[in-house]
């Protein structure tokens, strides 16, 4: 049963996750962030992350890829699957995970000691709700509750580790593994920036109570016999806390991770004027670059004048900001337009049929980009012959931008062409005159009639020999005598 529910859980990921964008095949296509410099010129933003990826979450559209599938630490984004996880398992009804309290002995904490990995205070043995544990989890991301919900929800971390790789499995993340529930040990847990996106927006979709606590910017675990007045938690995501020099007033949260090894990590969606994107960066400078040295010493009231800059929260202001000053939703094609008619054989009352595209296609766009860049490319079949049918697919249509293909839509016929019996006749006629077959045949006849005129000639050359000279043949038929 078990089983039966984790294929179904995987169908309906597909369908919450990857949209139905009809009869066409859409590709990636990715931009290079720009923006204006105080001397009117536009010019390339920086980015300090190793790998970004941002999705349009309205449409599915890819804006930025910058090295999206490197198979990299994730830190503790990893807790992102482990929260997954731990909703598939328990549901994401908040009464049910207040309900169900969790706890685990000091197999949750050894491997953590003198780590310096992030906690949120809870104590072996102490009760805390799943729901407690989710927020730890996710707002000041306590590596303890990884380990407390993978015991109780897996029975022993190694399983629950086998149940987050199935799920990855199950959302088709073909880049990731993990190998623990927390991200602070980089051996066999790997994954990538498109992955993270796909996890995020999964979850997003599906449950309420993520969006709601990877969103708060602080919160109150219930009280415990540990903890009488209950625990007072931040999150590590500053865009969403307004005391701090990277607060965006667009952000919705998500979540961070950071290791050595990983670097600053982070995943981040944010919404404006109806509009909705999602950034996944990884592999940010741990330490202020030198350039910013200088400028924090040029600037004292600036942010590069904090001992640490988080670069990671950076780019992704940058990148929103970009987006949501530059981005526009642009059609480029109308699915009513007709764009060309074909030829159509053994047709009865026509011989054309018309064509039009199976759908229309829009996608976020460069306001600075004139649409008119993106090459339309048409391709039809070969030798189309009647019948055709209204919705037949008889060619394609591929939009393309500086050598990289947006979209492939299917061009259908609008037109209804039912076959002539006369004309398929009379086609056949005419193909088999202009066949080799006829050429090889003709030959023939023709080098036949030639022997048989020079037969003929022969023939009609010696009765008029017998004509001039009657003797000869006299003297000729007397010697057979003899």
């Amino acid at each position: 049963m078990k089983n039966k529910l984790r294929v179904i859980s995987a169908l309906l990921c597909a369908v919450l996750i990857f949209a139905d964008i009809g009869s066409f095949r859409g590709e990636a296509l990715s931009f290079v962030p720009t923006a204006v410099d105080a001397d009117g010129e536009s010019r390339d933003i920086k980015l300090y992350s190793e790998c970004v990826y941002m999705v349009n979450m309205d449409s599915g559209d890819v804006i930025v890829d910058i090295n999206g599938e490197k198979e990299v630490p994730p830190a503790s984004l990893t807790k992102l699957m482990t929260a997954v996880v731990l909703l598939d398992e328990l549901g994401g009804d908040e009464s049910t995970l207040k309900n169900r309290m969790m706890s685990a002995g000091t197999e949750a904490f050894d491997e953590l000691y003198d780590t310096g990995a992030a906690t949120a205070d809870i104590q072996p043995n102490e009760s805390v709700s799943a729901y407690d544990l989710l927020a730890a989890l996710l707002i000041p991301s306590a590596c303890e509750a990884a380990n407390i919900i993978a015991i109780n929800v897996g029975g022993n971390v190694p399983a629950f580790v086998d149940m987050m790789n199935e799920k990855s499995a199950e959302l088709g993340l073909k880049h990731t593994h993990f190998s623990n529930a927390h991200g602070l040990f980089t051996q066999q847990n790997f994954s990538t920036a498109k992955d993270i996106s796909t996890i995020c927006r999964y979850a997003l979709n599906k449950y309420p109570v993520f969006r709601e606590l990877v969103g708060s910017p602080s919160f109150t675990m219930a009280p415990t016999d540990y903890h009488p007045e209950g625990t007072y938690i931040v999150s590590t995501d500053y865009m969403i806390n307004e005391f701090t020099d990277y607060y965006y007033t667009n952000c919705r949260g998500i979540k961070t991770g950071t290791t050595e090894a990983a670097g600053r990590c982070f995943a981040s969606y944010a919404t404006f004027d109806g509009m909705t994107y999602m950034a996944v960066t990884m592999g940010a400078p741990m330490e202020k670059l030198p350039e910013d040295i200088k400028k924090g010493e040029e600037d004292p009231e600036s942010l590069y004048a904090d001992d640490v800059v988080y670069y990671n929260f950076i780019d992704h202001i940058n990148l929103y900001e970009w987006a949501f000053d530059t981005l526009v939703q642009k059609d480029f094609i109308n699915e009513f337009s007709e764009v060309r008619d074909v030829k159509v054989g053994y047709g009865k009352k026509r011989d054309y049929a018309n064509l039009k595209p199976a759908c229309g296609y829009s996608r976020m766009w460069p306001a600075n980009i004139p649409i008119d860049d993106v090459e339309k490319k048409i391709t039809v079949l070969d030798n189309i012959v009647a019948p055709v049918e209204e919705g037949d697919v008889l060619g394609k249509m591929e939009l393309s931008y500086k050598g990289e293909t947006l979209a492939v839509i299917d061009l259908i016929s609008t037109t209804k062409v039912e076959r002539s019996p006369v004309k398929e006749r009379a086609r056949v006629v005419k193909a088999y005159f202009g066949s080799k077959l006829f050429k090889i045949t003709g030959t023939i006849v023709l080098v036949c009639i030639g022997l048989y005129c020079v037969l003929c000639f022969l023939i009609a050359q010696r009765k008029y020999l017998r004509k001039l000279n009657p003797s000869a043949d006299s003297r000729y038929d007397d010697g057979d005598d003899d």
